[in-house]
């Protein structure tokens, strides 16, 4: 293929790295376009407008570099922007073929099978619970389990602080937060975190909780879901090209987006700074 036609990553910042980490573990021969919108992070407090307009931006700028197909891996844009995205704006575009996927529902037709109590818990952004649409989108799969959502506004900024990896500063954070949402109902015994920042508060929340209690996060699932999608579409498939390169975009400052990916990517990065409108 002559023209580069990558699988294009969005986040509103750096935690869709920890997605396309295994994005790319899974599917290692496909090139990838990663954008963080780190100039206007964090989405989740932002209302249902303004997440909606970043979101279309940051995939039409995708569009325009020749992804045919973006993964919207952030919990809060999948949940106020995709559904609009995909019935609204895709069919008007001059590619309606072009396809944007988001994490919540990948992740909502298997995390029911994790728990055998029937009640899952929920971290994640004030907008992704705000928009509830983990418990709408788990009714259609599992009508039979109970959701319980929880807030963790502290969290991302806890993460990219850098104040998680010390955890006189962190334990106390997610300790509340733990409490707090295990305090809605005795039997939860799957945990999903929600937010693509989370992974890396993995440790300290499994080492918090009690063995019996499932903590998921969403990465693997999402790649395991890609994987699906592209033996469902071989037409997607044959579109996208395979040279085995990442390239990393931000909307912000790209040394401290070189920084910061260095924690969630595992490895240091070379980004390259875009404007958006």
């Amino acid at each position: 293929m002559d023209k580069q036609s990558p699988i294009g990553v969005f986040d509103s910042g750096l935690g869709g790295l920890t997605v396309l980490k295994e994005l790319v573990s899974s599917l290692p021969d496909y090139d990838y376009i990663y954008l963080g919108d780190n100039a206007r992070t964090p989405y989740g407090p932002r209302d249902f407008e303004t997440v909606y307009a970043y979101t279309l931006q940051s995939v039409q700028w995708l569009f325009a570099q020749g992804c045919p197909l973006v993964i919207l891996a952030c919990n809060t844009a999948s949940a106020k922007a995709l559904r609009t995205i995909q019935q609204r704006d895709l069919p008007v575009m001059d590619d309606p073929s072009r396809r944007v996927l988001g994490v919540i529902r990948p992740t909502t037709e298997v995390i029911g099978d994790y728990s055998e109590s029937g009640h899952i818990g929920i971290l994640g952004t004030a907008g992704t619970v705000e928009s509830c649409s983990y418990p709408v989108e788990l009714a259609k799969f599992f009508p039979d389990k109970f959701v319980h959502q929880l807030a963790c506004p502290d969290w991302v900024p806890l993460v990219e602080s850098g104040d998680y990896l010390n955890n006189t500063v962190a334990d106390p954070v997610i300790r509340t937060q733990l409490v707090e949402l295990l305090a809605q109902n005795d039997d939860i015994d799957t945990i999903l975190l929600a937010c693509t920042h989370y992974p890396l508060l993995y440790p300290r929340i499994r080492a918090m909780l009690p063995p019996d209690i499932d903590v998921v996060t969403q990465g693997e699932i999402v790649a395991e879901s890609l994987v699906a999608y592209l033996k469902r579409h071989p037409e997607m498939q044959q579109r996208l090209s395979k040279a085995g390169e990442v390239s990393f975009f931000t909307t912000g400052s790209t040394d401290q987006f070189e920084q910061g990916a260095t924690l969630f990517w595992g490895a240091k990065v070379k980004a390259n700074h875009v404007e958006l409108p």
